[in-house]
């Protein structure tokens, strides 16, 4: 039983915004991406989303995405990006899945019997470029979300917590934030995360950082490769 992480799969298989127009890299990337993931990912795998998963705005244009996410090995765990407009209430996102697909939102995926999946969106962070007053509430909250996610799975009696953001939990110069503090806060050794793009990959960061591994999963800048989780090296369960 293997775990991999990737993020922003920008699917629409409903036609209506090809992703081609983004890059040569994204033409029929769909189809990059099942050959790639069905070279690695078997049934006993799980695989995180980590957000912007589908540009479908409403929960029933999605389907298509998700019926191809559901033939695809393996059990997958999916997070809230920022363009995932399709994504209401948390009880109708769980309801509509396909039996292979989880949706984690204030809540937290059991993984093992010692290690749970947690996690929110995030958000854009203070001291970011025009950030404004709803920008601070809506990072806020995020901020709650996430707490609220990895105490659950304490309380429950997960020792191991991988937590997945959907916007980086770090600034472009790698400046600590909230959501670090929480992750420090919870003990967390494995944080993974995705969302940037074309030049903002410059400044990606992927790597141990106090204690912390990081992951940056976008799809493409993995070449739409699932990334490999490497818990017996990085993920401390004393």
């Amino acid at each position: 039983m293997s775990l991999f992480a990737i993020s922003d799969l920008h699917l629409s298989l409903n036609g209506e915004k090809p992703m081609d127009i983004f890059g040569a890299r994204w033409q029929e990337h769909h189809l990059k991406l099942k050959e790639r993931w069905e070279d690695v990912v078997t049934a006993g795998d799980t695989v995180i989303i980590g957000g912007d998963i589908s540009w479908a705005r409403r929960l029933e244009e999605a389907e298509a995405d998700f019926s191809f996410i559901h033939t695809l090995p393996g059990r997958k765990v999916i997070f809230k990006g920022n363009h995932d407009y399709w994504w209401q209430s948390y009880a109708k996102v769980k309801k509509n899945l396909p039996s292979s697909i989880s949706a984690v939102q204030n809540n937290y995926y059991p993984y093992t019997e010692d290690i749970a999946i947690c996690g929110t969106r995030g958000w854009t962070l203070p001291g970011s470029t025009n950030f404004t007053e709803d920008d601070d509430r809506i990072y806020r909250r995020e901020l709650i979300r996430l707490e609220l996610s990895l105490a659950m799975a304490q309380r429950d009696g997960f020792a191991g917590p991988i937590a997945v953001l959907h916007y980086p939990p770090f600034a472009s110069g790698l400046e600590d934030s909230g959501f670090i503090t929480i992750l420090q806060q919870f003990n967390v050794k494995i944080c993974i995360y995705g969302h940037l793009h074309g030049e903002d990959q410059q400044r990606a960061f992927s790597g141990e950082r106090d204690g912390i591994r990081y992951y940056f999963t976008a799809s493409d800048y993995m070449g739409f490769h699932p990334q490999p989780i490497h818990m017996n090296k990085t993920l401390s369960l004393d």
